[in-house]
């Protein structure tokens, strides 16, 4: 009889999971107008994507060892993978009414007479209940699916952060030894001012000079010092946020004393920008997000129907602790219900039509991240070839800036120049050679920015590097 019972609930059961179906949402991504190449994309045959990598071709042991470390000890890192760990979890939660649930019930009791006008009775009771909400309308498996594109939205999230912050390393590092460039400038630029000096200073004592051209000088040695405390405190800022990108304490962490002469200019050719929608990972959670928000659509509207669930209960019970097992004392009972809503002053509409114009509203977010990333990749494509143009004019003025210093020290050591003119191409060769200095750093920065607004060589494990980038369909109506 038991056994009869239990295999009904289970037939029950498995019909009505049977019958019952899933309303799911599939829609597809945005239509977006990819174009055909990049403005300043160079040669379509000589096109690749950066290494997962990339930083190793700037050609720096030092710099991968810090990026290294960087992406195991920084702390928005490590953050982004708590948020991704959180996403798994509530993934798990919403698997969970996909399946029956299981509850016990146990209890014993006993009855003492009063007054002795009796004997002691005692009873126990063991129950199990299993119950199970039949996914009709296929809201839990929408909750679950939407759970699922929080949890992708996340891992992507975590990797635009890993993205962005192992290019703030190599950027930082990059001023770092720019900044080591401009202070051995600085030093010598003093060095130049001094020996100006000593010249006039001996020439003034000769009486060839006059206490006017001795003050000049002294000034613009004066100058040149006043240059070094602040370029001493940005390197030290510098240093400084390079050690809270690594989680590190900025007082106990050196770099190595060298400058960008040991950096090698990588060259990027980007790919097609069609190819951007699998490559960057902010692009990969805005599609995340589109696909939870249809999947909360499903969830919303599966809300205005009735739910089915099916309960059942096995157990026993009996006066007797010591019969408690007997045949006789098992029983089973399997039930259905059926719960609907019949007025909610439009609560559960309002919510579908919420719903929806969320969806609306990551639709927008998607196009407008696909467009700032073609944008973003043209503007440093532009950047690029500007500062590469602006550094070979700024090398030849620095070459012709050092000649004509060096031929006005010579002609006022001989008489033959003025202490104004030393003056002036002193100060042209200074600003020259800080400039250019400037102008290397800022070529740099530009291709760890090409890097970034590339993906920085970071591909999905779920897509095959070897597939075609995928296409952008026409969005159906809601």
């Amino acid at each position: 009889m038991i056994r009869s019972r239990l295999a009904l609930a289970c037939a029950v059961l498995a019909l009505l999971a049977g019958c019952a179906h899933k309303a799911p949402l599939e829609e597809a991504m945005p239509v977006i107008e990819m174009p055909a190449g990049w403005t300043l994309g160079g040669k379509a045959g000589n096109q690749e994507w950066p290494d997962n990598d990339w930083w190793k071709r700037f050609g720096s042991a030092e710099l991968s060892e810090l990026v290294d470390q960087g992406q195991k000890s920084n702390l928005e890192i490590a953050a982004a993978l708590s948020r991704v760990r959180q996403a798994e979890t509530r993934s798990k939660i919403a698997g969970a009414p996909l399946l029956p649930s299981l509850e016990y019930a146990t209890g014993a009791y006993r009855d003492l007479p009063i007054a002795n006008t009796g004997s002691a009775n005692t009873s126990a009771s063991s129950m199990l209940y299993v119950s199970y909400e039949i996914d009709f309308w296929g809201k839990n498996r929408a909750s679950l699916d939407a759970a699922q594109a929080s949890l992708k939205a996340n891992r992507y999230d975590r990797q635009t952060v890993a993205l962005t912050v192992t290019s703030a390393i190599v950027s930082t590092y990059l001023q770092v030894l720019s900044l080591h460039d401009r202070l051995d400038s600085a030093r010598e630029n003093v060095a130049n001012a001094e020996r100006v000096l000593a010249l006039v200073e001996a020439q003034h004592a000769a009486g060839a000079a006059s206490s006017l051209d001795l003050a000049r000088q002294r000034s613009a040695l004066s100058g040149q010092k006043a240059a070094l405390p602040d370029l001493m405190q940005q390197e030290r800022e510098a240093q400084s946020s390079l050690a809270i990108l690594l989680g590190q304490a900025p007082q106990t962490f050196k770099i190595k004393r060298h400058g960008l002469s040991t950096i090698g200019l990588p060259d990027v050719t980007p790919g097609l920008p069609s190819e951007l929608l699998s490559r960057r990972p902010d692009i990969r959670r805005s599609e995340a997000q589109l696909a939870g928000a249809n999947a909360n659509i499903a969830v919303a509207r599966a809300a205005l129907f009735p739910s089915i669930r099916l309960t059942g209960a096995t157990g026993a019970q009996s006066n007797a602790l010591l019969t408690l097992f007997d045949g006789p004392n098992l029983l089973a009972n399997v039930g259905a219900s059926l719960a609907g809503p019949i007025f909610d002053a439009g609560r559960l509409k309002n919510q579908r039509d919420l719903a929806i114009e969320q969806k609306h509203e990551l639709v927008q977010v998607y196009r407008a991240t696909v467009i700032s990333a073609l944008s973003e990749v043209d503007n440093v494509l532009g950047q690029i070839r500007s500062l590469d143009e602006q550094r070979r004019l700024k090398t030849s003025e620095m070459e012709q800036a050092r000649f004509a210093f060096n031929l006005s020290e010579i002609r006022y050591r001989v008489g033959a120049e003025d202490l104004m003119t030393v003056l002036d191409t002193q100060r042209g060769l200074s600003d020259a050679r800080n400039e250019l200095g400037l102008l290397k750093l800022r070529r740099l920065q530009a291709t760890v920015a090409l890097y970034k607004a590339l993906g920085g060589g970071w591909q999905d494990d779920a897509v095959d590097p070897k597939a075609p980038p995928p296409t952008a369909a026409a969005l159906p109506p809601v």
